[in-house]
């Protein structure tokens, strides 16, 4: 710190004489909402010719961003925002365990001790283009991948690195996860202005759904029905659209199968809990949603829901009016992994060499439902889109040959009627 007699104070800040002759601008700016300590803005002004006068306009350049409350009220890193951020996160839980991971693995080694107010858009372009270039951060000397980080004997899994860039989406999720938290940093009069806006993310990919066709989703519920109440489960997903962690979470309390009536209530969801584990919680758009079920749906699951009881009865158990309809267990106490879901489907597409996931049986429903003439609204409705259906014509709704076909035919067929009229 500089001496007495080279220390120059103001009513409003303080200017220091440097040993090289430059000046230390410093002006209070409050109490630090992070540290609690006093927060301080901090310049320094070269020395030269006329350094007196610059540094004292820059006193009065930080006193009156104070005053206009323009300044960043704290010096606390990115780390330390990401963290208050995610506390208060009001997402699903598997949103905010999915958010952490991105945040652990892809922004703290790389800007984690940048200070909130320094971060600027030439900044944010080039972590992104960091992370398109490299997902596990290297610098570019040789190295080798092991399978495990824990001790073991190297083989054939183990072997040079090679880099391999985060998809664009992912790299997007990180964008979206340092907009909301700068945008909350604004809001809190952290800094003054966020810088990312002004950043360039990569764009986002042209969705290519690629639902199974006729064929192949005829051969998956035929090989499906081997065992009935996996073919209960994979004959309703083709049907209704229901993501996987919202099967597994309906209860036969939420299933209406009244003559006239058969109407399936999607309510809660399986989800990964903070800790990682599955749970019960609400859907992902936090809005329940009622699916009218086609007869041929409501007999499968009346048949299901019979067969349900008789082996429930069979070991001396009740059955559970308002147990899991796709439970593991005889009385429905227990609802069914959407992990295990997963790769049984897996499995059983690989057996019968189809290239497909359980996620794209949602790509045929939206599909068949479009084409079969289906409005968009009712068809964004079962499958839990808002947006008036922008994200289901986008995202969900495939190429069809059949459609294609017919429209061709309409076409030529008009053409041909207007070929007729003029050769007359």
């Amino acid at each position: 710190m500089a001496p007495r007699d080279q220390r120059r104070r103001s009513p409003r800040g303080a200017i220091d004489v440097l040993p090289s002759g430059a000046r230390r601008v410093r002006v209070h700016a409050g109490t630090d909402p992070v540290t609690k300590k006093k927060h301080r803005l901090i310049e320094v002004v070269p020395a030269g010719p006329d350094v007196e006068a610059r540094a004292e306009a820059v006193r009065a350049r930080l006193v009156q961003e104070v005053a206009e409350r323009r300044n960043p009220r704290t010096a606390a890193t990115i780390e330390q925002l990401l963290d208050r951020y995610l506390e208060q996160f009001d997402g699903a839980a598997s949103t905010r365990t999915l958010y952490r991971g991105y945040v652990r693995n892809h922004v703290l080694p790389l800007l984690g001790t940048v200070k909130v107010a320094q971060l600027d858009p030439e900044t944010l372009d080039s972590y992104y283009a960091e992370l398109r270039r490299c997902r596990d951060h290297c610098d570019g000397s040789r190295r080798t991948d092991h399978r495990t980080r824990r001790p073991h004997d190297c083989d054939d899994r183990c072997g040079p690195h090679r880099c391999c860039p985060l998809s664009a989406s992912t790299v997007r999720h990180i964008h979206f996860i340092l907009s909301g938290a700068f945008r909350k940093a604004v809001r809190w009069r952290w800094i003054a202005t966020s810088p990312i806006g002004q950043a360039e993310p990569p764009p986002a990919s042209k969705p290519n759904p690629q639902p199974p066709t006729a064929a192949q989703a005829a051969a998956i519920v035929s090989a499906a029905w081997e065992d009935p109440d996996w073919g209960a489960l994979v004959w309703t997903a083709m049907t209704t659209g229901a993501r996987r962690g919202e099967l597994c979470a309906v209860r036969w309390s939420a299933v209406v199968l009244d003559e006239g009536r058969e109407t399936l209530w999607l309510r809660r969801a399986i989800a990964k809990g903070e800790d990682g584990r599955p749970v019960e919680g609400a859907l992902k758009t936090h809005q329940q949603r009622r699916i009218a079920l086609d007869q041929e749906t409501a007999t499968v699951l009346r048949e299901h829901r019979r067969r349900y009881e008789r082996q429930a009865e069979s070991l001396g158990l009740t059955p559970n009016p308002d147990g899991f309809v796709f439970g593991r267990s005889p009385d429905g106490a227990d609802f069914v992994l959407p992990d295990s879901v997963t790769q049984r489907y897996e499995r059983l597409a690989k057996r019968l060499g189809i290239g497909t996931t359980f996620h794209k049986l949602r790509h045929y429903s939206a599909t068949e439902l479009i084409v079969a003439g289906v409005d968009l609204r009712t068809v964004a409705g079962r499958l839990g889109h808002g947006s008036g259906g922008v994200t289901t014509l986008r995202t969900y709704t495939a190429w069809v040959s059949e459609a294609d076909q017919r429209a061709a035919v309409g076409i030529g067929a008009g053409c041909r009627r207007a070929r007729s009229r003029a050769s007359r």
